[in-house]
């Protein structure tokens, strides 16, 4: 092995009934090296980083590390820990009822001379840490009080403080704003100078240009390729993870998306929830996307939850179709027309445990109430329907929904809805840590839908892909609905969106 290289993985082998996640993948990592690993959902990244850190245990294959002998076989993410493996995964994996600085030091926690937990050198201990990464928060309040954003940072700020020689960050930007990604960018580069190996995960290919010295690039539980950022522009780097040549995202058009009809299918007037969003007025016609813009916290999530009514509205009037909808719950949106696609998955959309064929037909159950079950056949009928439609890649429609990939998941989610033949359909980062050729899928749908008379929200951290797909924006910030703006014209820009969150007018 080369007295730079910190890992090497050759031919690793991972198999799942039914599907090979893993065919003779392999992986290099240098000291001292931010290094990206790219791939489409179900490319395999997780999977390999699983078998790297003790999660899975690999069929066949060898792992190598600097310093550590012979073959490496790590059985729980404990022995990675050990010999220096410390993992940031995408969905943070903390204990929200522990407080910050417990979180920090879980299993480690410093003990006085009676073998009881030392709080004060914890606390202390912890406060530093965070006043190194710039994050002023309260140690001693627990987790829960924190946004995910928050939660991610101190995940990662865990990993660092254990000394690790290696460290993966699996998406850990995907829930950050601009101000946060950059502080981690800091973080990182300051690690890769101490001689840390760092691997990076992510969907967003600024980021890998920004900050990643190398990119090994997987498709379909295979290797593809270790290539320098230098010799692999953007255009290649898309092409070799999709094994094809693929047209830019910005070709999508959209178009017709503009030709609505005048009918209005939602309506809010003065909608508001305490304590989290502002007094806001809001509707939406037959066929039409509208985007919904705005930071990290700006109340974009939470405008839309109000409006659904899983956080119950405490003023204001919604009205569907013209008619006033009292929503006392989601059961009543869901039942009036409205579907959902929550920003969370893991926390708000996937039921782990159920197969595919469950999760997708949990709403159009819970329309038709517990005492009319949906007959086995057309449950089938209608699921086989779905992952045909929008090319689910799952091993059958009887696979757990947690062995699929974050993009297949999302379809299936997306699935759930779309057999509800809902009206109006809220899409919360909908792409949000999914693959360029899905994101694409996804964005096409959405117009589909819109042709179809469907009417549809679509919230995204990415402006550009909002811009492509929506006839217009509401602008948020700090809980408040600040502006809008037209594609009429050409208005709807990058630049103008971005002039608007920064300090748009009330409209």
């Amino acid at each position: 092995m080369d007295k730079n290289v910190l890992i090497e993985m050759r031919n690793i082998t991972k198999t799942f009934p039914g599907v090979v996640a893993l065919d003779h993948a392999q992986l290099t990592l240098r000291k001292g090296e931010i290094h990206a690993l790219m791939g489409e959902n179900g490319a395999g990244k997780s999977t390999i980083i699983k078998c790297l850190t003790g999660v899975y245990e690999r069929d066949s294959g060898e792992v190598y590390m600097e310093g550590v002998e012979g073959n490496i076989y790590n059985h729980s993410t404990l022995d990675a820990q050990e010999i220096g493996i410390a993992t940031v995964y995408q969905e943070v994996n903390l204990c929200p009822n522990l407080s910050v600085a417990e979180n920090l030091f879980i299993g480690r926690e410093p003990k006085t001379k009676l073998g009881t937990v030392d709080w004060k050198t914890m606390n202390r201990k912890a406060k530093k840490i965070m006043d190194d990464l710039q994050i002023p928060i309260d140690v001693t309040k627990t987790l829960e009080n924190y946004s995910l954003a928050i939660q991610q940072m101190i995940a990662i700020a865990r990993a660092v403080d254990m000394d690790c020689r290696v460290l993966i960050l699996d998406e850990p930007t995907s829930s950050l704003d601009d101000n946060e990604v950059e502080k981690l960018f800091k973080l990182m580069t300051d690690l890769k100078k101490k001689g840390v190996g760092i691997l990076f995960v992510t969907h967003f290919l600024e980021q890998v240009y920004a900050v990643c010295d190398r990119i090994t690039v997987m498709r379909n539980g295979t290797f593809v390729g270790d290539y320098s950022v230098q010799e692999l522009p953007r255009v290649k780097l898309v092409a070799a993870m999709l094994g094809k040549d693929f047209d830019d995202l910005a070709a999508i058009k959209a178009e017709g998306h503009s030709n609505f009809s005048d009918e209005v299918v939602v309506k809010a007037e003065n909608l508001s929830h305490k304590g989290t969003i502002k007094p806001f007025n809001f509707e939406i016609h037959k066929g039409e996307v509208v985007g919904i813009t705005g930071l990290l916290g700006s109340g974009r999530s939470e405008m839309v939850r109000c409006i659904y009514g899983a956080d119950k509205p405490t003023g204001g009037k919604l009205s569907m179709h013209g008619k006033e909808l009292k929503a006392k719950s989601p059961i009543d949106s869901i039942r009036a027309g409205m579907g959902y696609l929550p920003d969370d998955r893991k926390a708000d959309g996937c039921i782990g445990e159920l197969s595919v064929r469950e999760n997708i037909i949990l709403a159009l159950q819970a329309r038709y109430g517990v005492f009319k079950a949906i007959p086995l056949k057309e449950q089938i009928r209608i699921a086989d329907e779905y992952i045909k439609m929008l090319q689910i890649k799952t091993a059958s429609r009887e696979t757990p929904i947690n062995q699929l990939s974050g993009g297949n998941q999302q379809k299936v989610i997306l699935a759930r809805w779309l057999c509800t033949h809902p009206d109006f359909l809220i899409l919360d980062e909908p792409t949000r840590g999914i693959d360029i050729g899905t994101k694409t899928e996804f964005q096409k749908l959405v117009l589909e839908f819109a042709k179809q008379g469907m009417s549809v929200v679509f919230i995204s951290s990415e402006i550009e892909e909002m811009i492509r797909t929506c006839t217009r924006m509401c602008v948020m910030r700090d809980g408040q609905k600040v502006g809008e703006i037209s594609s009429e014209e050409g208005a709807m820009t990058q630049q103008a969106v971005m002039g608007a969150i920064a300090g748009g007018e009330k409209s």
